[in-house]
Order: C-alpha cells, then sequence, then structure tokens
C-alpha cells in the first residue's frame, strides 16, 4: 500500500490523498485551495486509475475539485448522506462564483455535478462498507454536520485519515469519536499543531457581551461566518446566552438551514438549532437586507472570509460607522479579504481597499482540534503507527512532528505535495 499527497502537505486547502492498495485506488477527498483570484487544485490524478472517491466532508477545500472525475462516465464515489447535500450547495455556488463574479470559468460545470452526485453512494456513519476486498468505515468527525474520519482497512494494514476533526462539544455537534484502535499509519491534519484554543465558554461568554456593547451603543455587529456549521453555531450561541436583542442571518447559511433540518440525526441537539431559527431574523430579500442596517443588531452572514457573499455587502455598508463592529468568527487563509482586515484593518469598497472605522475583534470559535487535543487523539491509537501532518501550514505541521516524536516516540513525516509514502 502507499499514499500519494496531491495536496494539503505544509498548506490548509486543497485536500487530496490518492490510497493505492493492491486491488484499489482510493481518493480521499478532492478539494481547492481559495486563495487569491483563481482556485488552486490539487495535483492531477487521471478518473481512469481511481476506482472511487471517499468524501470526508463537504468544504470546498475538501470536495470543490470532485466533479473533475466526472466529466465522462465518473467514478463511483461515497460519503454520508448530509455531507453529499452540502457539497452540492457549495459547488453549485463555487460553479456560479467562479463564472460570473470572478470570470475564471472552472474545468467543469453543472452538469458535472449532477452526474457526481447521482454517482455517490450515501453511507451511515459507523456503518462499515467494502470498495472491492478494501473496508472503509466513516467515523464522526465533529467538525461540521456530517463529517467523518475516513478509516481503511487493506494489504492487512489499518489506515486512518482524520479529514478535520474537532474533539470539542459545540451547541451544534458533539465531540468527534476519536478511538481508532490499532493502527498502523496515521494522517492527521495539523491546522493548529501548536496552537491552544481557549476554553469554549469563555471565548462565547467575550462573544455575547462584545455583541451587547455594540448593539448597546447603536451600532450592528457583522459576524462573516462559514454559511456550513459555523453560521448556525453562531446563533445557537446567541439564543442560548438569551441575547435580547435582534439577531439575522442571511446568504447560503439560510439553504443549509434548511437541509440541517431534514438531516437532524447529524446535530447534537435539533431541539435546540429548531429554537434558534424560529428566534432568528431569516432575511431573504435586499428589502430586508436594507432594512435590518437600520436596526441596531448582530447579522450573520456569509462568506467566512468575506470572499464574496452577502458579508462582503455588509462589511462595505458597516466597515466605515464607529459604532459598528466585525466580529472574526473563522480561519482567515492568507491572502483572503478576511485576512487582510484582520491583519491590516482594511476592508474592499467598491473594489478599493479602504481603513474600516468600526471594531474588529477575533474570536476563537474553531471547529478544529488544538495541539494538546492532537496530542491525546493520537496518544491513544494503539500500536506504533507512523504519522503524516498534512492540512497545516509548514510551521504547524512541523512543530506538531517534533511534539508527537518528543511526548510519544513516533515516527513522523511531513509530506509536500507529490511525495509518495509506502506503508
Amino acid at each position: 500500500m502507499k499514499i500519494t499527497a496531491l495536496g494539503a502537505a505544509k498548506e490548509v486547502g486543497r485536500s487530496a490523498f490518492l490510497v493505492q492498495t493492491d486491488s484499489k485506488n482510493l481518493l480521499l477527498d478532492f478539494g481547492v485551495l481559495l486563495r487569491g483570484s483563481e482556485p488552486s487544485f490539487p495535483i492531477h490524478v487521471q478518473p481512469k486509475d481511481i476506482d472511487a472517491i471517499i468524501l470526508s466532508h463537504a468544504h470546498l477545500d475538501h470536495s470543490g475539485a470532485t466533479p473533475l472525475f466526472f466529466l465522462s462516465k465518473g467514478v463511483e464515489m461515497y460519503c454520508t448522506s448530509l455531507t453529499l447535500e452540502i457539497a452540492d450547495l457549495l459547488i453549485k455556488d463555487f460553479i456560479k462564483i467562479s463564472g460570473e463574479i470572478r470570470g475564471h470559468y472552472l474545468p467543469f460545470e453543472y452538469l458535472e455535478l449532477e452526474t457526481m452526485v447521482n454517482a455517490t453512494q450515501m453511507v451511515p456513519l459507523e456503518e462499515e462498507f467494502n470498495v472491492g476486498p478494501v473496508r472503509i468505515k466513516l467515523i464522526h468527525a465533529g467538525h461540521i454536520p456530517g463529517s467523518a474520519s475516513i478509516l481503511i482497512e487493506a494489504d492487512g494494514k489499518r489506515i486512518l485519515y482524520t479529514g478535520d476533526v474537532n474533539s470539542s462539544d459545540s451547541h451544534l455537534m458533539s465531540a468527534a469519536v476519536t478511538d481508532y484502535g490499532e493502527l498502523d499509519f496515521l494522517l492527521t491534519e495539523t491546522t493548529y499543531g501548536l496552537n491552544e484554543h481557549p476554553p469554549r465558554e469563555e471565548v462565547e461568554r467575550d462573544f455575547v457581551s462584545y455583541a451587547k456593547e455594540i448593539v448597546e451603543r447603536g451600532g450592528t455587529l457583522l459576524v462573516p461566518a462559514f454559511a456550513v456549521g459555523r453560521a448556525q453555531e453562531v446563533a445557537c450561541v446567541l439564543y442560548s446566552a438569551n441575547f435580547p436583542y435582534p439577531v439575522a442571518m442571511d446568504g447560503m447559511a439560510l439553504k443549509t438551514n434548511e437541509i440541517l433540518l431534514r438531516h437532524q440525526e447529524f446535530l447534537k441537539d435539533p431541539s435546540l438549532f429548531e429554537r434558534t431559527l424560529e428566534h432568528t431574523h431569516l432575511v431573504k430579500d435586499w428589502k430586508e437586507r436594507r432594512k435590518i442596517l437600520e436596526t441596531p443588531s448582530v447579522i450573520i452572514a456569509p462568506a467566512g472570509m468575506l470572499v464574496g457573499g452577502s458579508a462582503a455587502f455588509y462589511a462595505s455598508e458597516l466597515s466605515q460607522g464607529v459604532r459598528n463592529g466585525i466580529a472574526i468568527v473563522a480561519f482567515q487563509i492568507p491572502g483572503t479579504p478576511g485576512r487582510s482586515l484582520l491583519d491590516k484593518g482594511l476592508t474592499m469598497i467598491n473594489g478599493k481597499p479602504k481603513k474600516v472605522k468600526s471594531t474588529v475583534r477575533r474570536f476563537d470559535f474553531s471547529s478544529h482540534s488544538g495541539s494538546s487535543q492532537l496530542l491525546e487523539m493520537v496518544r491513544k491509537v494503539r500500536g506504533h503507527p507512523r504519522v503524516a501532518m498534512i492540512h497545516g501550514e509548514e510551521i504547524q505541521s512541523s512543530g506538531f512532528a517534533k511534539q508527537v516524536e518528543e511526548k510519544l516516540g513516533l515516527q513522523t513525516l511531513v509530506p509536500e505535495p507529490g511525495d509518495v509514502i509506502q506503508i
């Protein structure tokens, strides 16, 4: 067995790993890196050389390039039912935005996406399935609803790919299952390989306090948030804290809400989610969008990195008001407008960067495990696996590799794109 890193090696984005067994070639994710004006794709693999794609979750950095394998007859793909529906939503928007707004047309269209959806087999979490003689199981990853780590048994070896994993509970999601048993090889994300997250209760308390401060001084708080997971989590936090002021949600998050309501078995507390939506104003057109700007409130809107979406509109409208605020609640990839706002205090207005006058604060609502959680996850693995550090900037991956070697005595790798690992 061998594994080739096609992306997400010393970088966050374009996750893709080719697993070649004696009998089958499996592709674990095939995402894009959204940095700058054009998306970056993983190293190319011929569709004819792939027997199946196993998709860990729907975020575009893991799913966004999968339609490339369905330009002709396509291959089999496997994921949870919720991941499939959300991936369909996100990739449709990706196609639309790339063509209509950015002017960079993708090497696939809606037809290929439809073919992909029709070719996908939906599998439940924790239930084993087979691709030929290869045994596979999707394990709850705690990252976003429907997300999974991927366990593969073939050629007498047992390997696990974490995908994106979160070992902490949130209002929306229960913590990841990280009892993987005995492994020969582990591919683990290292987004926060060197960083700890503050206690979630403390983050939520500070966020709610900040939201109250902004609204009570007559301002509006914009929360740019990922449409899948983060937007819903922030709304649940405000509702659970009995936030007394208006909360609005806009953009693709509304379509995500509808999907989640149809797949409540993936949620930690479906009743809490339903009650939260009942107390959240769902903005559905430009008239409501303009009206909500006139009311001191909290507005939750995609995109989480301000790369388009309704959040970009609200940022241009609110960023010049000294009473307003912007709460950054998601990881900001270098080169994105959100990172520029966080690092330089700049936002785009009419196509030009402009210094913001509103208050900008960052809150660590991460849906990734922190360093100590990742270390404990690896510690729990039985056997003496080699561990590959992926899905992290080089300093994070290399730093976490050093921790694993020194504290656990395991052999580690920090692959480059294109590296082939013999198992």
